[in-house]
């Protein structure tokens, strides 16, 4: 067994006085967005793969942030057919009562 302590433990050692911790407090420096909620959820590797390449191919960013306006839009669009066949079926009612006048 080797008793000798590994250029690692040293260099710990050596850097341990030099820092105060005291204070310290677990968790992210930057507090997470109020408006942002953390998931685990999985994700097609293709899929995946797709988002990380558009951001290499932008130059950088977040492929989390497509993924989120990727669902964003699709939300949106989404909503506004639902509104539109909302809006259709009470146009069709109300000119069936006019009609029916």
């Amino acid at each position: 067994m080797n008793d000798k302590p590994t250029k690692e433990e040293n260099a710990f050692h050596e850097m341990r006085p030099n820092y105060d911790f005291s204070q310290a407090r677990r968790g992210p420096i930057v507090p997470a967005s109020p408006n942002k909620t953390r998931i685990t959820i999985r994700i097609d590797a293709d899929v995946l793969d797709w988002f990380r390449g558009q951001v290499h191919r932008q130059g950088g960013g977040s492929y989390q942030r497509l993924i989120n306006e990727a669902l964003r839009e699709y939300m949106l669009r989404e909503m506004e057919g639902d509104l539109e066949s909302r809006l259709r079926r009470v146009i069709r009612e109300e000119l069936q009562g006019v009609r029916a006048k």
